[in-house]
């Protein structure tokens, strides 16, 4: 994935390939940063709003100092020319600085992985894996960290059997989320998700997602289900900002069928990016 551009806070636009985080920043010593990676649409970041909410929340549950959104805007606003009105990824992060601050923002704008779009035309297939159900706080539910190690571990292991991501199920085979993504299901005219209480992250294109439904004539429903209900059902698909709706065909080495509300909600989504 190609770097297009690269800003820090203090320091303004930077070659990508130029250090910006101090050996002392408690972002690389103890993984105490938070990020969020969303979709450029035609040079426009959509919903960048509600990233910065979010960024804003994780960072006061791991401790952070402050998020200044202004300042992070500043940042988005530096590195977003470099899109040349198309389609990109953006990431902004807010790490803890060394200790006693000052903390760091950084913003870099990247190209779309080029996988992508075959992986939506086949349909990506996926294995399950155990998880844990963040209960209590101290587990960080709905935290997006730069603690990213055991996220990567499962994608690893999956590609290790063969496949594209992987669904984390709690001991109790209850469904939580995919490694960078949302999941969802659906049987008959009705779509299944996790429920944010399971202390999964509160994907912004899930709550998106949520919204446009209805208008494509789909009820959704979030609780807690088991990875049988998921197996059973009669299409299944992921969700993040630059995936943006995966089609799932494959579960376990079981296979699922493709239907028609991964296609007509990945065409509201984009509809709807184009209006903003």
């Amino acid at each position: 994935m190609t770097t297009l551009a690269l800003a820090v806070t203090g320091r303004g636009l930077l070659d990508p390939a130029e250090p910006v985080v101090r050996a002392d920043d408690e972002a690389l010593l103890r993984g105490r940063a938070a990020f969020e990676t969303l979709k450029v649409y035609g040079g426009r970041p959509f919903r960048l709003e509600a990233h910065l909410d979010r960024l804003t929340a994780s960072g006061e549950s791991i401790g952070l100092p402050p998020v200044e959104r202004r300042r992070l805007q500043v940042l988005a606003g530096l590195v977003l020319p470099k899109a040349a009105g198309g389609d990109a990824s953006l990431r902004l992060v807010w790490t803890a600085g060394p200790a006693g601050g000052p903390p760091s923002g950084i913003a870099l704008l990247s190209e779309v992985p080029g996988w992508i779009e075959a992986a939506r035309e086949r349909g990506a297939s996926a294995v399950s894996l155990l998880g844990v159900r963040a209960a209590v706080p101290w587990l960080l539910p709905g935290v997006k960290s730069t603690s990213y190690a055991v996220n990567m571990a499962a994608e690893s292991e999956a590609k290790r059997r063969g496949a594209d991501e992987a669904v984390f199920v709690d001991g109790d085979g209850i469904v939580l989320e995919g490694t960078v993504t949302n999941v969802w299901w659906r049987s008959g005219h009705v779509l299944h998700t996790p429920s944010l209480d399971l202390g999964i992250l509160a994907g912004v294109t899930r709550a998106t997602l949520m919204e446009l439904a209805p208008a494509c004539g789909y009820q959704v429903e979030a609780g807690a289900y088991p990875l049988a209900d998921l197996l059973e059902a009669d299409e299944a698909f992921t969700s993040s900002s630059v995936r943006e709706v995966m089609p799932l065909v494959e579960i376990d080495g079981r296979p699922l069928g493709r239907g028609p509300a991964a296609d007509e909600l990945q065409q509201a989504l984009r509809t709807l990016a184009a209006k903003v």
